[in-house]
């Protein structure tokens, strides 16, 4: 990419060029009126210098309008949209690096204020659903508890075992929504210390594939040797990871001799529009153009920010473009009724969260979805 000159070179070398035109103009006129009439000579010097004059005002007012005006009026009209509210607006990009950088620095602070406006929101739901979830759940867990013994009575006394089989099918479906519920909004009160992403990435893939989980499903594992260490809580971390990998395999299993699953960890910039695709085991000129898209960031996160990215692909379905900022909203699912509550990917979000992360999805090289989760380098 070309750089972009500054707006003080732009403006001297056009106005240089402008003064020596003038000069140069000048010169040749005053030559010109000493070869003629002394009377016809001055009237051709005033002539010629009216029209110097004119031609500077005329190509001045339109370099500065170019350079400076219409620029900086594209930049205080964005300033004024933000301003109303509307932080989606961005400044267009300029000529000059001056104004390049300025619209640059004026967009990423809209990003932040919309990063903080979001953050702000997030964290209001997630508070309000998790007084929510906890009433709900205590409610819910007593009269379940009772009815769980009341069925047990029913079995003792010889009732029909299709039908108790059934009420415990159902029972035990709403018990693991009451959990689930639990889980959402139980605050995390052990302190962040400091874990290392492979080892837990290793963990979630070896309880799985002690459970069989991976029976139908080929997983890979793409881990880079300088992942950075970061500070959470392993067990919740892992729990995460395992929610995402079940439901790679939930999604994955219908994709026959295709399906996939690619878990991974990597040392990653936190720098969005800026962070090359590619995975580590891929080849040098290797190269997959994504659509740009605008991921969740924290209002903490610096510029650039070192940390470690950690990402769970797979050869489903995918997740539709308009739903992927909804699919972590509590009880919000794709699946068919009865086969979800909608509440794993948002536990997900809750602890990533919590964690001083963020968690985003996006389209998968393998066709599916992508999650992805970044958190900072731990200092």
């Amino acid at each position: 990419m070309t750089p972009k000159p500054a707006l003080r070179t732009e403006l001297l070398f056009y106005f240089g060029f402008l003064a020596a035109f003038a000069l140069l103009v000048g010169v040749a006129t005053s030559l010109l009126a000493l070869a003629i009439a002394a009377e016809t000579g001055m009237a051709l010097i005033i002539f010629v210098v009216a029209a110097e004059v004119g031609i500077i005002v005329l190509y001045g007012s339109s370099l500065v309008k170019r350079l400076v005006l219409r620029p900086l009026q594209n930049v205080m009209a964005a300033a004024d949209a933000v301003a109303d509210g509307d932080l989606n607006a961005t400044a267009p990009d300029a000529d000059t690096r001056d104004f390049a950088i300025l619209a640059e620095r004026l967009n990423r602070m809209t990003a932040r204020l919309l990063d903080a406006q979001s953050q702000l929101v997030r964290t209001e739901k997630l508070a309000s659903i998790g007084r929510l979830a906890a009433g709900v759940a205590h409610e819910v867990g007593n009269p379940l508890g009772a009815i769980g013994t009341y069925v047990e009575v029913l079995r003792r006394r010889g009732a029909d075992a299709e039908v108790m089989a059934g009420i415990t099918r159902e029972l035990e479906r709403v018990d693991r929504i009451v959990r689930g519920l639990l889980d959402y909004a139980r605050p995390q009160e052990d302190p962040p210390v400091t874990i290392h992403p492979p080892q837990i990435v290793q963990s979630a893939v070896d309880l799985l594939r002690a459970q069989g989980s991976f029976r139908n499903v080929p997983i890979a594992l793409d881990i880079t040797a300088d992942v950075p260490p970061i500070l959470g809580q392993a067990h919740i971390l892992e729990q995460a990871l395992v929610n995402l990998l079940l439901n790679a395999v939930d999604v994955t299993e219908a994709a026959g001799k295709n399906a996939c699953i690619v878990i991974g960890a990597r040392r990653w910039a936190y720098e969005p529009g800026l962070v090359s695709p590619k995975r580590a085991s891929d080849s040098v000129r290797i190269s997959f153009a994504r659509k740009p898209e605008r991921r969740p960031a924290r209002v903490e996160f610096a510029a650039g920010e070192i940390g470690a990215l950690l990402f769970v692909t797979d050869s489903g379905p995918g997740v539709a473009r308009e739903d992927h900022e909804r699919v972590f909203e509590p009880f919000f699912t794709t699946k068919a009724p009865g086969r979800g509550t909608g509440l794993g990917l948002a536990i997900v979000a809750r602890a990533v969260h919590e964690m001083g992360g963020v968690v985003w999805v996006d389209s998968a090289r393998e066709g599916g979805a992508a999650f992805k989760m970044f958190f900072p380098e731990a200092t």
